[in-house]
């Protein structure tokens, strides 16, 4: 056991360097664009989503030119920028604006427009939106628009994205209509400028007009509150100012990407470490002590060649455990969808912790994700046709449709209806009809003949042969502890796999909800890795508890076992919104849980498959070292 210790220091070693790398190799997403003195530098509007250090009240998002904002509009309306399919799945809408910034040239009250009367429907609306701590959210070369935060730990200054659309002093509620707008800029040795970073100070200003329709912006100006009768009219207005900075266009990001508290990061890592290492050392104790003295113990008994010879312990059951399972079909199905979105997660997260998915490049991340998952269902079909056929599956053709409509169209389908909630709320997030045609175009041109064409690739392969030979008759399971009852069983073993992650749960969960960029990459990668180890481990350790009993029904209990950490992480978005959010509308609410839901089945899903092909080979493993008659 000794030089487990080096081993462990070489680990930790790789991770540190490994994370480091993460933080100082940058592959931009988007090529620089360089600026001219007095050239235009467009300024584009996304969607209005919750501010980012708030409790949230809702999760849904409006279009920037929702009627019912009343904000201004370019000269011949706003017109549509190119997005790709994971900017547009996750809400983003990015449109043209009526700001006009002029590379170094600087601003000062210059007038957006002024607005019609607004209705007291769309007053309620706005203030609704306001006191919901809503946020705005603009694109200018790529970065997002942001207010200045300070780090509580450590005083340091950093970008927080998006700023409000308007805030309360009392019992009254005013609106943001005057934008103080900094621009940072970096200049090149051929006098060409690069934007590096964009901050908006919001004001509510009682903005007058004077007689040349010109904005009279004054310091002592009142804040700017919307009746609730409405017929009012808003004057909006705006201030840029151009900063030169050392910042280098590589590392613009930095400020938006900055850690509040890393130590909990590597807190979370040495918590699964430490797991991990626990698990390790009983996995070894079992197969170096225990296994290999009962090995030792059947082979010298069997060398024996005693008239009468009894088996006992695990390998009384050796003619049962191979035995298929109930519903071979299903577990087929799971296990193989389950491995399909193991090798999406992984090589997404490699592309990531590389740095081929920076955020300046909007959606790539989703859209990665989504182009992987549709390769790699060819994996889903060859495994499902494997182990179909190892279990002794003979309705082939059954197997090859599920596996290839089952989990994909379950996971579509649930979006789909929830897409609903979000097209009856007028939320911008809804996925338009155009964006869903082309998903579902996907699926039926990539994804479903992948499948296919991997279960044929499985059904033409040899069956897999097991180590021993089934009995014709099963034999009678005896009665079990309770702690190894089904139920307590398969929820003790999902407690450490969770363990494992629920740390980094919470820093992917704010990403969702709070809208914030998530910029532990290299963390997230150890951890999935660390998610692996712990599912398989924990699977094969209840899996010999079970076989010592002489409960050989190991296949759906494997998986379950596993899987329940997808039961926890369920469980603990429930906590997560009890504690974290305040959500206090029947359609957030609804579509909280759906989303938190579907995401709690594809982590089942995938540690549920972990936990089934670890333990299969594991029971190879041990079957095929015994001396069987």
């Amino acid at each position: 056991m000794m030089p487990t210790i080096p081993r462990v220091r070489t680990v930790l070693a790789l991770g540190s360097l490994l994370i480091q790398t993460c933080a100082g190799f940058y592959l931009p997403g988007v090529a620089p664009h360089d600026f001219a003195m007095l050239d235009p530098v467009p300024l584009y509007v996304n969607s209005l989503t919750q501010m980012s250090n708030q409790r949230v009240k809702s999760v849904l998002s409006y279009d920037y030119y929702d009627e019912r904002f009343h904000f201004c509009k370019p000269a011949g309306g706003p017109e549509k920028q190119s997005e790709s399919l994971g900017s547009i799945l996750f809400g983003d809408r990015i449109l043209s604006s009526a700001f006009e910034l002029t590379m170094g040239k600087d601003e000062t009250c210059k007038l957006l427009c002024e607005t019609d009367e607004i209705p007291k429907e769309h007053v309620a609306f706005i203030n609704e939106r306001i006191a919901d701590d809503y946020a705005i959210n603009w694109v200018i070369d790529g970065l997002p628009a942001a207010h200045e935060d300070r780090d509580e730990h450590t005083n340091e200054i950093y970008y927080n994205i998006g700023f409000s659309l308007g805030y309360t002093s009392g019992d009254r509620i005013l609106l943001n209509n005057y934008y103080k707008i900094n621009i940072y800029y970096h200049q090149r040795p051929d006098d060409k400028r690069r934007v590096v970073g964009v901050v908006v100070h919001a004001a509510s200003k009682d903005i007058k007009l004077d007689q040349n329709n010109k904005p009279i912006c004054k310091r002592e100006d009142y804040a700017f509150q919307l009746k609730s009768e409405g017929k009012q009219k808003v004057v909006y207005a705006y201030d840029v100012t151009w900063v030169p900075s050392d910042t280098a266009w590589a590392t613009r990001w930095d400020m938006y990407l900055h850690i509040l508290d890393p130590s909990i990061h590597w807190f979370s890592l040495v918590n699964s470490i430490v797991i991990v290492l626990f698990l390790t050392g009983m996995v070894a104790m079992i197969l170096l002590r225990a296994l290999h003295k009962d090995i030792s113990r059947y082979n010298a008994a069997e060398a024996q060649e005693e008239d009468v010879q009894e088996d006992y312990g695990w390998k009384l059951i050796h003619g049962d455990v191979f035995r298929p399972p109930k519903h071979p079909m299903l577990l087929s199905v799971a296990v193989g969808s389950g491995t399909q979105l193991i090798a999406m997660a992984a090589l997404t997260l490699v592309f990531a912790v590389l740095g081929f998915l920076s955020p300046s490049n909007r959606g790539s991340l989703a859209t990665v994700m989504i182009i992987f998952f549709m390769i790699f269902s060819c994996i889903a079909g060859y495994v499902s046709a494997r182990l179909y056929k190892m279990n002794k599956g003979d309705a082939w053709k059954t197997n090859i449709i599920l596996t290839a409509v089952l989990f994909p169209g379950g996971i579509l389908g649930s979006l789909f209806a929830l897409n609903f909630f979000l097209i009856a709320s007028q939320s911008s997030g809804a996925v338009p009809f155009g964006t869903m045609m082309a998903v579902l175009a996907l699926y039926l041109l990539i994804s479903f003949p992948l499948s296919v064409l991997g279960s044929y690739f499985g059904f033409r392969k040899p069956v897999i042969e097991h180590p021993v030979r089934v009995n014709q008759i099963p034999r009678q399971i005896p009665d079990q502890p309770l702690y190894l009852h089904r139920i307590p069983s398969i929820l003790m073993g999902g407690i450490l796999p969770f363990g494992a992650i629920f740390i980094e749960l919470y820093f992917i969960m704010n990403s969702i909800w709070f809208h914030r960029i998530y910029y532990g990459i290299g963390f997230l990668f150890l951890v999935f890795c660390i998610l692996l180890l712990t599912c398989s481990q924990v699977t094969i350790l209840m899996c010999y508890f079970h076989l010592c009993n002489e409960d050989y029904n190991w296949s759906w209990r494997s998986f379950f076992t596993a899987g329940a950490c997808g039961l926890y992480v369920f469980l603990y978005s429930i906590l997560y919104y009890v504690t974290k959010l305040d959500i206090n509308s029947f359609t957030s609410t609804v579509l909280y849980l759906g989303y938190s839901a579907i995401i709690s089945v594809l982590v089942s899903v995938l540690t549920g498959s972990v936990g089934y092909i670890a333990c299969l080979f594991f029971l190879r493993k041990i079957f095929s070292s015994i001396k069987v008659d």
